[in-house]
């Protein structure tokens, strides 16, 4: 029996070769990976945009089989809040490689700055926003509605 094109040499190899045992087996072929290497001072997308394409990077945008998503989120508290989480995610993997990029920490302070101002914003209109808030003001406010996932009850005007 011949599956996926493999001739009989090859399907008998492959039926010889031994995984599921935690470790690269010997009969593995080989890949060469290429991941291109963040610059400092490289371009940057704003946060909505870089929170659909998967990357604040435009040079490490490679979209898979050339499918690009263009559509952002729409411009709510908890998407601009979503989408400055990704982008401090972003910078800190960055800055992890590039400490000394002065630049790229002034922008990871000001989106943190820019987060934290969304966030209180966001638990005044709408409550704690992680469990580990809630509580404040002797009362226990967690479970009170709307929870941050029941979108019709956060529409903006």
């Amino acid at each position: 029996m011949f599956s996926g094109g493999m001739n009989m040499a090859q399907e008998n190899a492959a039926a010889r070769c031994e995984t599921g045992r935690g470790y690269l087996p010997s009969c593995a072929p080989l890949a060469n990976p290429f991941v291109p290497y963040q610059l400092t001072g490289a371009e940057l997308y704003k946060p909505a945009k870089g929170l659909v394409r998967g990357t604040m990077y435009p040079g490490l945008d490679l979209p898979f089989m050339g499918m690009v998503n263009q559509k952002e989120k729409p411009d709510t508290l908890l998407h601009r809040m979503q989408a400055l989480g990704f982008a401090m995610q972003e910078l800190g993997l960055f800055l992890d490689t590039h400490s000394l990029d002065s630049e790229a920490l002034s922008l990871y302070q000001d989106y943190q700055e820019m987060y934290q101002e969304l966030e209180a914003e966001y638990e005044k209109r709408y409550g704690p926003l992680t469990q580990a808030q809630a509580g404040g003001e002797g009362a226990y406010n967690w479970v009170n509605d709307p929870w941050p996932w029941s979108f019709d009850a956060q529409r903006e005007g």
